[in-house]
């Protein structure tokens, strides 16, 4: 089975939260004392955490317009209850992905 362009954009978005959830971690003890201690260091971190938050929420609207929903819908459930919602959006997305294909899949088989 091959990935389409609804689940390589899903997993982009994916791969993007999880490194802004590890830069997050940065911040957080015990590893913050390690972040913090030089100027570079927490710079590079919030910068590498800003990009990843870009990158996630971009896909993320990418993914919900390869599948015909609302990409302000998607995208704000992602910004405005962050970092719960981003999950909750790429599970949502993934599961109605799978229930799309459902009829395309019953028919090829009947086919």
């Amino acid at each position: 089975m091959t990935d389409g362009p609804q689940q390589r954009a899903l997993a982009a978005a994916t791969l993007a939260l999880l490194v802004a959830l590890t830069c997050i971690a940065l911040f957080l003890p015990p590893l913050a004392q390690h972040t913090l201690a030089t100027a570079w260091h927490s710079a590079l971190t919030a910068l590498a955490l800003a990009a990843a938050l870009l990158l996630h929420w971009v896909f993320l609207g990418v993914a919900a317009r390869r599948m015909a929903r609302s990409v302000v819908g998607w995208t704000s459930l992602s910004v405005l209850l962050f970092p719960v919602g981003s999950v909750v959006a790429l599970i949502l997305l993934d599961w109605l992905r799978d229930e799309q294909q459902l009829p395309h899949d019953a028919a090829a088989q009947a086919g």
